[in-house]
């Protein structure tokens, strides 16, 4: 422990952990309201609390909880909590609004912010957010709309800060005093041609520590890059994680500028995007959330069972026809449990990391070959320890050489195997275009536990009888 981590000490370290997280005993004081119908001292609990932790407070409680707590507090929803919610949810709460603070809220919003909360709300509720829209947002709004789902266009704000590119800091600084409506937050004022192309940025930080008579193209920044209206946001994300940046201008194909999207809008791409890799390779859908239903969350999860039921099923036929096999030799039946969980278990690491690597581009073409190899040696150095543990415990526990030797050279083919199925499979789908994610546990193991069960009694079969 550090002499910083020791000064803190454990009740510090509880503290700042507590800080980051929504109270029990406040969650447990706003239900007691609820249930009391205590309007006042509703407002005085979630007045303190910020919007995602509002946000996580409707996504903890039930579907009756929520409704009685709106019924009681829906004038203390604002553009924020919404844009905080969680998908599962959204269309709820925002069914149960008065149209006055629904009109307000949607009001508070950036245009990707109010595009973002309605693409996947049913067309009678989008309708009634548009409605509440004025016209110039409402067309800007339907046109973003109009981009194909997952593109920088549904991700892009249509709020910009621009300048002349032939302005001074003194130019842009009396603009931004000037102007009555600027965003709440940015980065950087773009500078446009007279075609409205992009030519590159500039720095709030750059502009005010400059002198007046600087001309704004002498300070612009060296990480500037437009992205296509039409680019998919894993893209733009992985964009601003690799080349750390900021914010980035939106152009058409004309290469017009139509928009901007910002750093955190891109890190919540990327967010959604790990979640995803993990939820599809847990098998349980890309879109499973806490605050899911019964009935929602059965429909996520049955598919993936019945697959991993008909997976299961072949590696159950594999050992069908070694049935004289194990009732020759019991020891067996008590063994293949071991190389088969050890072979999915190779496969899920070496799966998991290349999934990741994957989807941050670490994983291409140029270095596949190279990766693959190096899981091989791996694959090969990893079964021919166990096969020397497996071995001994062959031995010692059921006093035959010849049967740690069987499961020893089991455990080598199949630790390569599922090494290699690991990385090969996710690789196969990216070639595909398929989500290399699928490539869940699901199909990997099944993989290793067909090899597993073939290899090993295969093996018995031809030196133990």
């Amino acid at each position: 422990m550090s002499l910083d981590e020791h000064q803190k000490g454990p009740a510090v370290e509880d503290r700042e952990e507590e800080d980051y997280a929504l109270d029990p005993e406040t969650v447990e004081a706003i239900l007691d309201a609820v249930e009391a119908g205590d309007a006042a001292a509703i407002e005085g609990l979630m007045e303190p609390l910020h919007a995602a932790d509002i946000a996580d407070l409707f996504e903890q409680i039930g579907s009756g909880e929520r409704a009685q707590l709106l019924s009681l507090w829906s004038r203390g929803i604002d553009g924020e909590i919404l844009s905080e919610l969680d998908e599962a949810i959204r269309e709820e709460v925002i069914a149960a609004l008065p149209h006055e603070v629904l009109t307000e809220a949607v009001r508070e919003l950036d245009s990707d912010d109010v595009v973002d909360l309605i693409e996947d709300l049913e067309e009678p509720q989008q309708e009634r957010i548009l409605e509440a829209l004025e016209d110039s947002d409402r067309a800007a709004v339907e046109q973003s709309l109009t981009y194909p789902e997952y593109s920088a266009g549904r991700l892009m704000q249509r709020e910009v800060v621009t300048a002349p590119e032939d302005w001074t800091v003194g130019q842009a600084i009396d603009f931004l005093r000037g102007e009555a409506e600027l965003p709440d937050q940015f980065y950087h004022v773009i500078l446009v041609d007279p075609r409205w192309h992009p030519t590159g940025y500039v720095t709030l930080g750059k502009i005010l520590s400059s002198k007046r008579a600087t001309p704004m193209k002498e300070i612009v920044e060296d990480s500037f890059r437009t992205i296509s209206v039409m680019e998919d946001e894993g893209d733009v994300a992985y964009a601003f994680n690799q080349y750390h940046l900021i914010s980035a201008p939106v152009v058409d194909e004309h290469e017009r500028l139509v928009g901007v999207i910002t750093i955190d809008d891109a890190m919540a791409v990327l967010d959604e995007e790990h979640e995803e890799d993990v939820l599809l390779l847990a098998g349980v859908g890309e879109e499973s959330s806490i605050s899911d239903g019964v009935v929602e969350t059965l429909r996520q999860r049955v598919p993936w069972l019945l697959i991993n039921l008909l997976t299961a099923n072949i590696a159950a036929l594999v050992i069908a026809q070694f049935s004289g096999t194990i009732e020759a030799l019991v020891a067996l039946a008590a063994l293949m449990p071991v190389v088969a969980s050890m072979g999915g278990t190779a496969a899920t690491q070496s799966l998991t990391v290349a999934v990741r690597a994957l989807a941050t581009k670490d994983l291409t073409g140029a270095n596949a070959a190279r990766v693959v190899r190096r899981e091989a040696v791996v694959g090969m150095l990893n079964g021919l320890i166990f096969a020397g543990v497996m071995g001994v415990v062959g031995y010692a526990i059921y006093g035959s050489w010849m049967l740690g030797g069987v499961v020893g050279a089991a455990m080598i083919i199949n630790q390569l195997v599922a090494a290699l199925a690991g990385v090969l499979v996710p690789l196969t789908l990216e070639k595909f275009d398929f989500d290399p994610a699928l490539a869940s546990g699901t199909f990997v193991t099944t993989t290793t536990d067909v090899v597993g069960f073939f290899t090993f009694l295969g093996l018995a079969s031809l030196i133990l009888l």
